[in-house]
């Protein structure tokens, strides 16, 4: 089972110590009546992981690692240990020859946001719907003092401890197998992402509002979501699905969305990006053998999904809490 005590010991000397008694309660509810009924067989991996400090690390221009102390023997054993983790969402990871291969090209969205972000060296930072923490291995290499993800996903948090263990165990960021509704206002963190969360929440104006009750006065949001070019209509709101997703409930223009940051009284509201998601940054691979966008999408035409509505297109939004 997961410990958490090296994290408790960080949060209370640190400013969120205040959080540190529900904290505890949460977390034991957790193990004790909510496990997914696939949890015990998930960790089982990541038990029988080896636990690695590697030789050479990258995290700069993605999440790399190896080291000349393994046998192809080894790897082809981490290698089985990890694809029982399937499926990946999130990555690629390079890890010791072997290619995490995921769902999402996501170092592509991290390029696009991190020339527009504050600095994260010594900051306390949220990643709020984590999945299985690689943004945070990415915003580790800036020097953060640092970050916690939460997301409810039992499988992403055994992914995340996971590759973990074959960092060498780092301590400097941990997931929380929570949802932003867990957490009491806070309001300690230097810098909150919220990144492809938005659209799944059947009230985005309160969601938006408990982003901003975690930041200090200060901290800065950055917020990724879908998006609609259509200006005629500056709301869509899909009758069932919206590429094939079922919890798909509002998916505002860009400029609806920066109106509901000032609504809230965000500052400093910038749309630094936005990018038409495409088949090559999200598609079905080994890592996830899932059905992936290009079967969510018109097959004649692809700037429709497949129910007749506009195809994806992500904006980027940061914004500051005064």
């Amino acid at each position: 089972m997961i410990n958490f005590e090296n994290f408790y010991t960080q949060i209370a000397s640190s400013p969120l110590s205040h959080w540190l008694s529900l904290l505890k309660i949460q977390l034991n509810d957790w193990q004790n009546k909510k496990l997914h009924g696939n949890f015990y067989e998930w960790f089982k991996s990541v038990e029988h992981l080896p636990l690695l400090n590697p030789q050479k690390i990258d995290l700069i221009s993605g999440i790399t690692a190896d080291s000349k102390n393994l046998s192809n023997s080894q790897r082809q054993g981490i290698k089985q240990l990890l694809y029982n983790l399937v499926p990946w969402r999130k990555g690629p990871y390079s890890l010791y020859g072997i290619d995490i291969n995921s769902e999402w090209r996501s170092d592509w969205k991290w390029e696009r946001l991190l020339p527009h972000i504050t600095s994260l060296k010594n900051k306390i930072i949220l990643d709020v719907g984590c999945g299985n923490g690689y943004y945070m291995w990415r915003m580790l290499a800036h020097d953060t003092h640092l970050i916690i993800g939460i997301d409810p996903t039992q499988l992403f948090l055994c992914q995340f401890e996971s590759i973990r263990k074959l960092l060498n165990n780092n301590r400097k960021l941990h997931v929380l197998p929570l949802s932003i509704e867990h957490l009491p206002s806070l309001k300690a963190f230097d810098t909150v992402f919220s990144m492809g969360v938005l659209y799944h929440r059947r009230f985005p104006i309160k969601h938006i509002l408990q982003l901003k009750n975690q930041l200090k006065s200060g901290g800065e949001l950055i917020l990724e979501t879908i998006v609609i070019n259509d200006h005629a209509n500056k709301l869509l709101i899909p009758k069932e699905r919206y590429a094939q997703m079922k919890n798909t409930y509002f998916i505002p223009t860009t400029i609806l969305l920066k109106n509901w940051l000032e609504q809230i009284d965000f500052i400093n509201i910038r749309i630094v990006n936005c990018t038409t998601t495409t088949c090559e940054e999200q598609r079905s691979t080994k890592w996830m053998t899932n059905k992936s966008l290009n079967t969510f999408l018109d097959p004649y035409d692809f700037t429709k999904t497949i129910e007749g509505y506009p195809a994806p297109v992500r904006a980027i939004l940061i914004a500051t809490k005064p």
